[in-house]
């Protein structure tokens, strides 16, 4: 039996990281700074070059690794396929130019201070690649990712991720005896065959087989089974993609845009969010332990002049090439510093190069520490000049917004409706008929079926669950309506919206009077009672039925309505009975709105016996 030390041995790591991160992470932000930077510099006190609280970093690197592939199937499912088409200018063009024209450059530089060439073209192409988890990271917290300078700088990360497998690929030819060790022309051609086959059998259990799947899983009722689910395809994609040649990022990139157009987006969202946010923060740790101070300080003046020219080199030629494919100067400026830190790939590629013999140490250190520099800096950089346009341009809108196509944020940020039964149903009916698409979340999986048969995108979740309301895009909403026959779940969701979404409107379905009351009380914009406004109508066509005019109608409609208001307020104020209902069993009594014509009269015995008349 293993002894209870062995069980906790786990423990001392996970304290350093959890008590560094929430040290760190709060300051920074308080500095109104990214938490990537406060991240960062936690890696680097606790890592060997600081307070050497962390012994292996780099089984830490491994682990966390996997925050990246998480927060690339999250963009997925922000996405769909057709979104993705229509940016194929912007991913194979000025991706494409971001890289060549970078790589060009930095590869020259490298060279002029006396790099051979081949470690001059290795240097280029590491330093020319981005941070795609800070980048991701920033334009998240910033709510950019839609917004059309976000969209470009997606673009961009995208070809990048997709240049480094025939990156990886070209550096073994690079290296002497390149031919021998790539083996015969069939071999090369069967690896490219089964990264097509992989890529075809992930996209066509994606397309036929998840939703069923999900759909099955939902039904049980299980939220961990849901979240266990959800771990299960984004790592099982992951790794499939890794088996067959690619990236395990690419291929959880590719799981989630699969899932993009699901009705099960957000609950997915939702439940992958803790982990990806929880192991991204570790890889940002794991960047900061990497940088070796001592290295640092032995090569400073070469590092103080390679990280600005890297830093802004970066920056001025992608701002000018964003401007060469319509850009403004000014998202230029912005795709620029996002994009300026080097990538993560590039602590893959230049340990690659050096056990091929492409770069010397002495080369290839110097490079590592200024591509995790220019990582710790570069966020920095970004909120620098982020803080200095929004305080110049403060009022001015962005003139090519409206030109964003699958951004759904857009088309959902205006209504949110909880609940699709037969309340939720036609609330989103009469919001159709003007044309505001509403985000609607429902737990009930034949609902979310019948929904779309009517053409209504509605999402499998659970409304009274925080992470789902921010997923599905309460933060950004005007107006959260809330339709569910659930009294206590109607009560939590309410809460929620008071504590973390003000600026929305709260409309609720009430059950009766003591609801409303209730509601009332809550502060919530809207309430209305399920069946009050139905029988006021029905009242109302009974009248004119009956041969009343229909403006006589109308007005005795109204006037109850009027009465019915203002007894309802009256009893908020002064309690529904003046302090009666706290008695147990106590319920409200209905009362005329109007004084009767004459006394009420019994027509049969037992009618007699229930309003104590007596025997006639």
């Amino acid at each position: 039996m293993a002894s209870t030390a062995s069980h906790v041995s786990f423990l001392p790591p996970i304290l350093t990281f959890c008590g560094a991160a929430v040290v760190a992470v709060p300051v920074f932000r308080l500095m109104g700074l990214s938490a990537v930077l406060g991240y960062l510099a936690a890696g680097v006190a606790i890592g060997p070059s600081g307070l050497s609280l962390v012994e292996d970093p780099q089984t830490i690197a491994t682990v966390a690794e996997l925050g990246v592939v998480l927060l690339l199937f999250i963009v997925g499912l922000e996405l769909k396929l057709s979104h993705l088409w229509e940016m194929k200018r912007d991913i194979f063009g000025l991706g494409f130019a971001q890289m060549a024209v970078t790589a060009i450059c930095l590869g020259s530089a490298a060279m002029a201070v006396g790099f051979s060439p081949a470690a001059s073209f290795v240097t280029g192409v590491a330093l020319a690649l981005s941070a795609t988890a800070i980048a991701l990271q920033m334009l998240g917290e910033r709510n950019d990712l839609q917004t059309p300078y976000g969209q470009r700088s997606f673009a961009i990360l995208l070809f990048q991720d997709l240049s480094v497998v025939p990156l990886l690929a070209l550096l073994p030819l690079l290296a002497s005896g390149a031919a021998a060790e790539q083996g015969s022309l069939a071999d090369r051609l069967l690896a490219v065959g089964e990264a097509l086959v992989g890529i075809a059998a992930v996209v066509l259990v994606g397309r036929y087989g998840l939703n069923p799947f999900f759909r099955i899983l939902a039904r049980s009722g299980a939220r961990e089974v849901m979240t266990a689910s959800a771990l299960l395809v984004v790592l099982g994609a992951a790794l499939f993609m890794q088996e067959v040649g690619l990236s395990m990022a690419m291929g959880a990139f590719l799981a989630g845009l699969l899932l993009a157009e699901s009705n099960f987006r957000h609950q997915l969202e939702a439940d992958i969010e803790p982990f990806r946010g929880m192991l991204l923060g570790l890889f940002f740790m794991s960047v900061g332990m990497s940088i070796d101070l001592a290295l640092v300080r032995e090569q400073w003046l070469i590092l103080a002049v390679a990280v600005p020219t890297v830093l802004l080199g970066k920056t001025v030629l992608l701002a000018l090439l964003s401007r060469l494919f319509g850009a403004s100067w000014r998202d230029g400026l912005r795709s620029g510093t996002i994009l300026c830190p080097a990538g993560e790939f590039t602590f893959v590629l230049i340990p690659l190069a050096m056990s091929l013999g492409l770069m010397a140490p002495a080369e290839a250190q110097p490079v590592t520490a200024l591509a995790a520099i220019t990582m710790l800096l570069g966020p920095l950089l970004s909120t620098l000049v982020e803080k200095l346009l929004a305080s110049r341009r403060a009022a001015e809108e962005e003139p090519d917004a409206p030109t964003l196509h699958g951004a759904e944020g857009v088309l959902e940020s205006r209504v949110l409706v909880i609940g699709f039964g037969r309340f939720g149903q036609i609330v989103n009916q009469v919001l159709l008929a003007q044309g505001i698409q509403a985000t609607v979340i429902d737990t009930n999986v034949e609902r979310i079926r019948d929904a779309g048969r009517f053409g209504l995108q509605v999402y499998y979740g659970d409304g009274t669950r925080l992470d789902v309301l921010r997923a599905a895009g309460a933060e950004k909403a005007e107006m959260i309506c809330i339709c569910i026959d659930d009294h206590d779940a109607m009560m939590k969701i309410i809460d929620i919206i008071h504590e973390n979404f003000q600026n929305a409107r709260s409309f609720v379905r009430a059950f009766d009077r003591i609801h409303a009351i209730e509601l009332m009380n809550r502060d919530v914009d809207y309430q209305i009672r399920e069946v009050f406004e139905s029988a006021i109508v029905f009242g109302r066509a009974a009248l004119e039925e009956l041969g009343v005019e229909p403006s006589a109608a109308a007005a005795a409609a109204s006037d109850v309505r009027k009465r019915d208001i203002a007894r309802l307020v009256l009893q908020k104020e002064v309690g529904a009975m003046g302090g009666a209902e706290l008695v147990m069993g106590s319920k409200i009594t209905p009362e005329p709105l109007t004084a009767p014509a004459g006394k009420a009269r019994a027509l049969s015995p037992e009618t007699r016996d229930i309003l104590g008349e007596g025997v006639m």
